[in-house]
Order: structure tokens, then sequence, then C-alpha cells
């Protein structure tokens, strides 16, 4: 399948956060006007950052989003780990502290029954996503679908029902909890956020035919609307 990939390139790190915050503050309004609610969805890491703190002072109906997160670690918001904690910090501020936020992560026994239990809680969140923010490691891996993953297959499977999966990988160095590719892809507009020359070799890379790297699967889908990279050196 062919691959659907649209470049946006930026000057620097601070013109992205400040012109993909706008955009996406202009995709939420758009949402909240069409179905009176925005659902968002984003990633953690070290990249996304400044463009949170962007966000969070967008002129929005904040309390008409809801925002939850692509993958997360199976740690509490307590741990520096934590995308929830970074989320916190970062995009719950300002004018965004009156979102609404979902996490991933449930103190459960086993990265299983906590996968089960924010399946449950997502469940009746308003699908589809109206917006899925999606980062990449230098593997090539995005969200948690990580290479060595024990269930890759259904993380990228179009068929899987689940909102979240339980993911096992040495990579990964821990466990962790994911939306599958399925309810990534059903998003109505998809974003993946990168920065340096090392991850933009990476991405090129994957985008080749012949190339099957996880967050190839994101570009393989099909979409009428092509997958939208935000990218500054």
């Amino acid at each position: 399948m062919q691959t659907s990939a649209q470049w946006r390139e930026f000057a620097s790190r601070g013109e992205l956060a400040a012109i993909f915050a706008a955009d996406v503050a202009k995709a939420l309004t758009q949402a909240i006007e069409q179905r009176g609610t925005a659902f968002l969805a984003v990633s953690g890491g070290t990249t996304p950052a400044g463009f949170f703190r962007a966000l969070s002072n967008e002129d929005v109906d904040w309390k008409k989003v809801v925002v939850t997160l692509i993958d997360e670690r199976f740690v509490p918001e307590t741990s520096e780990r934590s995308n929830a904690a970074l989320v916190a910090s970062s995009l719950l501020q300002n004018r965004a502290k009156q979102a609404r936020f979902v996490g991933l992560y449930q103190p459960a026994e086993t990265v299983e029954a906590a996968a089960e239990q924010a399946s449950n809680a997502l469940a009746a969140l308003p699908w589809p996503l109206d917006i899925a923010i999606l980062g990449m490691g230098v593997d090539g891996h995005t969200a948690s679908f990580f290479p060595d993953a024990v269930s890759l297959d259904a993380l990228l499977s179009p068929d899987e029902a689940g909102f979240v999966l339980p993911v096992h990988s040495l990579s990964a160095g821990e466990r962790r909890l994911t939306m599958p590719l399925s309810r990534i892809g059903a998003a109505g507009w998809i974003v993946v956020h990168i920065e340096g020359a090392e991850k933009r070799a990476v991405l090129e890379a994957a985008l080749q035919p012949e190339v099957a790297r996880p967050i190839s699967a994101v570009f393989r889908q099909g979409r009428k609307r092509p997958v939208d990279i935000y990218w500054a050196p």
C-alpha cells in the first residue's frame, strides 16, 4: 500500500510549537462547532513539551475538550516517567486547565488488568478521535508499537476492537499501555511531530515502500486525508 504523508517543515522548534498549537486549536474549535465536543489524544516524551505549553494558551472552549494519551508507561502520575505528569505540567495549564483529562494508567496488579480498566474508562469517551498526535523513536516506534513488542500484530491490526492494550517489550524498558492502531487510525486528523535530523532520516526511510517499521503502518492505512508530519531541525 502506498504511503500517505504530507511534510510541514519549520525553521525552528519554537516556530513549529507556535504554528502547530494554532493549527490544533483551530481543529479543536471546528470539532466543537460540528459535534459539541472535541477529542484529542497526545503523546509523551521530550519532544512535545514546548508545543504543549503553546497549546495551553490557545483560545479554545476547553471545557468542551477531552484529552487522553496515545500511550503510557505502567507507572503512576507521581513518577517522573509518567506521560500523564508531562501533560498535567505542560498542557493542562493556563486556558487548557478547563479541559477534561482521562489517562491510561490504572493502579492494577498487572499491566493486563490496567489495560482492561483503561479500556473500560476510554470506551465512554466521544469516539472517534478528532486529533491524534504521535511522536516517534529512533527505532521507528510510535505510540508503544515497539519493533520487539510481543503483541505487535494485535497492536497494528486494523480489526483490533480494544481501546487500550498492554505492551511487553524489552526495548521499551518497562511495561506500557497503548491505544491500538485501529483507534488511532480512525482519527479525523493524524499528526506525527518529530524534531531533529536523526528522526527525519528514520521517518524518511520508514516511508519507503520496501521498509516496514512500526511507524510505517500509520501511513499505510489508505486514508483519504494524508498523515501530516510537523518537523523542525
